[in-house]
């Protein structure tokens, strides 16, 4: 692990404490300030789709540019603001406008930032290289809820106050940023700054490859829904809300776990092999959803969801960095995280239509069929990674 992976994987987990910090929280705050249930889910829906449609964007302005830090840096810095922003004003015009922040930062410093871990590896590492990132990244993911359930024992209501205390793991990141060291690249970069359209153009220029690729993972986005999902069928079976949380911290916690080993795995064996397992553990974790009642049952589907995690998220970009041009890195990634997260919102639509007119069940068995599907396209269509 080199000096910019740690330094990168420590900026991720100071982000993620400082985001997740508030998620428990953030449903209650917004209700608190006026929001309804329906603008709550527009605000959600405007905030992911501006940061799926600014990865593409930003990752194709890095390429251009020939720089990756810069994206880097104002993005985290945009996301560690955009929290103190949100307890200034309680005013749901200004939270909408701050929680669009926070989204715009992660949206500018994806496709640089991955391009930053893809340099400091080979196609031979490239699996473990994204696995460790992802698995500190998550890690942030456990510790942030774990402080705000604390703080808000010690003192319930103080919403603002928390916000306030998510700055400074945001501040920690910033910092950190200063440390990392952009390698100098030897190809021709300009200034001129890149139309909104043109990383879509990255499509019909991309290799071979990358297409049937990026299509398998789109169909797969198409009926891979929000978490939110599973927790509110957890709660549908009668959980408490301290034990929806409870599952949900573990999870991240058995994904983080999990994403570094696993990624040495798929450096040995093949990216192809480890993502397609990782589909088929969804596909048992759906259907599982679709009947279970219990919370062991509970427990051990989101012991094998975090596997599944594990084996896809930072896998998956691994396998696009490695079959893309290094020069276009950033593009090729960026490319393929703006459509998955326009594909995300739609799986969500989808999904929330579907339990409401034929229940749980139908929609996590829907998504379990899709998930054998893609791993069946995948299995069939795709080049196995040559392994060193």
């Amino acid at each position: 692990m080199s000096r910019n992976v740690w330094i990168l994987s420590l900026v991720s987990l100071f982000t993620d404490m400082a985001s997740e910090m508030l998620y428990p929280v953030m449903p209650v705050y917004l209700k608190s300030i006026g929001f309804s249930i329906v603008f709550i889910g527009i605000l959600e829906g405007v905030a992911e789709a501006v940061a799926g449609l600014s990865k593409g964007y930003f990752g194709h302005w890095s390429d251009t540019s020939g720089r990756r830090l810069p994206f880097v840096q104002i993005g985290y810095g945009l996301s560690a603001l955009s929290k103190p922003m949100m307890a200034v004003l309680a005013h749901p015009l200004w939270v909408f406008f701050a929680r669009t922040t926070d989204r715009l930062g992660k949206g500018i410093r994806t496709g640089a930032r991955d391009a930053l871990l893809s340099d400091e590896a080979t196609p031979a590492t490239k699996g473990r290289i994204f696995g460790f990132h992802r698995s500190l990244d998550t890690l942030g993911a456990v510790i942030g809820p774990l402080l705000a359930l604390l703080f808000l024992h010690m003192y319930p209501g103080s919403y603002r106050t928390l916000f306030l205390l998510a700055f400074l793991p945001g501040l920690l990141a910033i910092v950190c940023t200063v440390l990392v060291r952009e390698k100098r690249r030897s190809e021709p970069t300009t200034s001129a700054k890149p139309r909104f359209r043109d990383f879509l153009q990255y499509w019909q220029r991309s290799p071979a490859s990358y297409r049937p690729l990026v299509s398998a993972l789109l169909l797969f986005a198409l009926f891979n829904s929000s978490d939110v999902l599973l927790l509110l069928k957890i709660k549908e079976a009668g959980c408490s809300d301290s034990m929806v949380i409870g599952i949900y911290i573990f999870y991240n916690l058995v994904y983080a776990v999990f994403a570094y080993p696993i990624g040495i795995l798929a450096d040995r064996i093949g990216m192809k092999r480890v993502f397609t397992g990782g589909l088929l553990l969804f596909a048992l974790v759906y259907a599982g959803m679709a009947f279970a009642q219990t919370t062991y049952a509970f427990i051990g589907l989101f012991f094998l969801y975090g596997i599944y995690a594990a084996a896809t998220e930072g896998v998956a970009k691994a396998w696009i960095s490695n079959i893309c041009a290094k020069k276009d890195t950033a593009t090729a990634i960026g490319t393929y995280t703006a459509f998955q997260s326009v594909a995300a919102l739609l799986a969500s639509s989808l999904a929330g239509g579907i339990w409401y007119w034929k229940g749980s069940g139908a929609t996590f068995l829907l998504s379990a069929g899709m998930a054998v599907v893609v791993a069946i396209f995948v299995t069939r269509f795709l080049k196995r990674e040559k392994t060193v």
